[in-house]
């Protein structure tokens, strides 16, 4: 007699599509959304998920004057599947991205991968040549594709931004915020004298971009007690790393962490435009997909990012 190759064998696992099927719709908390996202009809997405029920003996959703809801057996299994799909998903990933594990994958903005991680590499490639380094630039970590890279380096406020399924650990215990700007435009319009002068005479470059809202010129100057007022002059990009090639040619003054810029300030590609100072609400952070297995070369990135300033 041939084995029974049935859903229902005792010790069977669920087909996939089922499986995908009630991780979509427990997410979205909709049989038509899972569809939209999988392709599906909304009948098609209601018979995986019949089917499983079926396997499983219980009911996994309930109908409510709000809508669909989980019942506390498919929350549980909600947890359990979209865990293992998402491990799946990603270890499918990083074996279709590279053929052996040599290649660590870091994402950061682009700002931050020109200005600091492409000058700090070196370092690290000098400790551990045989790994392969790939930079995947995206500006906002929110954005991330988890299963798409590594590690990621990027600013963080904690408890107020935290991107969804990482862990973020500061790479500078302390960071300081200060106007910033290049002593070939210092050349061409005099050197501030205070800050108001610097509102009056001199044009404010301004990042507009959500993901940095709690770095602003008028939050920077009412953070110290000094008097703030629309600038006379602004540039606005919604690109910071615009911003920096901007002030780094000598159009204005925009606000950048010290840490961040040690290089161009030991340089003297740039210089401080004020002498004040802010501690920084935002810490240059090393990113970590949670539940994670850590690879050797991400290990060895971590030690390295993280072991002593």
């Amino acid at each position: 007699m041939a084995p029974d190759t049935s859903m229902s064998s005792r010790d069977a696992l669920p087909p996939l599509a089922c499986l995908r099927a009630f991780e979509a719709a427990a997410r979205h908390a909709s049989f038509t959304q899972a569809g939209s996202e999988l392709h599906l009809t909304q009948s098609a997405v209601s018979r995986q998920i019949k089917r499983l029920e079926d396997d499983l003996g219980r009911p996994l959703f309930e109908r409510h004057y709000e809508g669909l809801r989980l019942t506390p057996a498919g929350e549980r299994y909600f947890g359990v599947v979209q865990r293992l799909l998402r491990d799946l998903r990603d270890e499918t990933a990083r074996l279709r991205r590279r053929g052996d594990d040599r290649q660590l994958t870091l994402a950061s903005s682009p700002t931050i991968a020109s200005i600091w991680l492409a000058r700090q590499l070196p370092d690290f490639q000098r400790a551990h040549p045989h790994i392969e380094i790939r930079i995947l630039t995206v500006e906002d970590p929110h954005r991330l594709d988890l299963a798409e890279f590594d590690l990621g380096i990027y600013y963080h406020v904690p408890h107020e931004v935290d991107p969804p399924g990482l862990d973020a650990e500061a790479i500078f215990s302390h960071e300081e915020v200060a106007a910033v700007c290049s002593p070939a435009y210092l050349a061409r319009h005099g050197d501030i004298r205070d800050a108001d002068d610097l509102l009056a005479r001199h044009t404010l470059m301004v990042v507009e971009d959500h993901y940095h809202d709690w770095l602003t010129w008028e939050g920077w100057y009412q953070a110290q007690n000094l008097a703030w007022r629309t600038p006379e002059h602004s540039l606005r990009a919604n690109s910071f790393q615009l911003l920096m090639n901007a002030i780094l040619a000598g159009q204005g003054v925009t606000l950048g962490w010290t840490r961040l810029l040690a290089a161009d300030l030991a340089q003297h590609n740039l210089v401080q435009a004020l002498p004040h100072t802010l501690p920084s609400r935002g810490r240059l952070s090393l990113l970590t997909p949670q539940h994670r297995h850590l690879t050797e070369p991400m290990r060895a990135f971590r030690a390295w990012v993280l072991g002593p300033a």
